[in-house]
């Protein structure tokens, strides 16, 4: 079994039964891989919310600890990372990005003149690659929904321009999702419509040029980080330590489990030795490797 292979099979390990990763081809690693060595300036967007009894709403743990290792990686290697949000996980990412990845910067995808700030990032950064990781898609009613099929267009501010965007300028654009509703996993239309609840309703309708999909999104995080620890012979991952640290710190800035809604140290209903299972099958496929 390649190292590849191996790879896609630690990530699609569907923990939380979801039903859908069982459906799908094999992850693009290959593709991730090549394109990958030539990130030098990567945009970065991520940042799903939850809506709590009381009507509020906060950003949920799965994204801004993953994409902070995604953001430590590709700056370990030399790519300048500009990592966007809005209010809802804004201070979830700031946390996560200053003890995980303090050379990254981050930006707030503002509520208003949204259009004007976008065309201007992707102008003004010249993004070589831009990565998507747990951030909704629009689906083909033009609305946002989480993966109860409930409206979330008031809870965020429209981000689907900045993958279009990022097409256009010529990056080479790259979506990470896990249930179908996230940006990107168009590619996936029918896989989520005949496999997941409500997949009709809450499929993405946008694909990127590389897709990937896994249990939790947060785990492409490693994933990428061991794809560039792979070709560059950095050590790229995080230890356990650094990762129990990390989703602590997005926890303790509001953070919610996006399944159970409960601020504690959990993604997706999956506790924290859960994951960090899975990040040391990462560790271990990358010391055989």
């Amino acid at each position: 079994m390649t190292f590849f292979t191996k790879l896609d099979e630690i990530m699609k390990q569907d923990l939380g039964c979801r039903g859908l990763l069982g459906s799908l081809p094999a992850n693009p690693i290959t593709e991730a891989a090549e394109t990958l060595k030539h990130a030098k300036k990567v945009i970065l967007l991520t940042g799903f919310p939850v809506r709590m009894a009381d009507g509020t709403f906060i950003g949920e743990t799965d994204g801004p600890s993953g994409t902070a290792n995604l953001a430590y990686a590709l700056t370990e290697v030399g790519a300048e990372v500009l990592v966007v949000t809005d209010k809802a996980s804004f201070h979830l990412l700031e946390e996560a990005l200053c003890y995980r990845a303090p050379k990254a910067k981050v930006a707030l995808l503002p509520e208003e003149h949204t259009v004007e700030f976008i065309k201007t990032c992707v102008r003004t950064f010249e993004p070589t690659h831009f990565i998507s990781l747990e951030r909704p898609g629009k689906g083909s009613d033009g609305h946002y929904h989480n993966m109860r099929g409930e409206f979330i267009d008031d809870m965020l501010t429209d981000s689907a321009l900045l993958l279009c965007e990022a097409k256009a300028f010529g990056a080479v654009t790259i979506c990470i999702g896990d249930g179908g509703n996230e940006m990107g996993m168009g590619t996936f239309h029918d896989e989520v419509v005949g496999h997941v609840p409500c997949g009709e309703l809450i499929c993405s309708e946008d694909c990127a040029d590389i897709t990937l999909a896994s249990g939790v999104s947060n785990w492409w995080g490693w994933g990428i980080a061991a794809i560039l620890s792979r070709e560059t012979g950095k050590a790229l991952l995080p230890t356990a330590a650094e990762e129990t640290e990390l989703l602590h710190r997005v926890v303790l800035a509001g953070g919610v489990d996006g399944c159970t809604k409960e601020n504690a140290d959990t993604v997706d209903n999956l506790s924290l030795e859960t994951h960090l299972a899975v990040l040391r099958s990462v560790a271990e496929l990358l010391e055989t490797k």
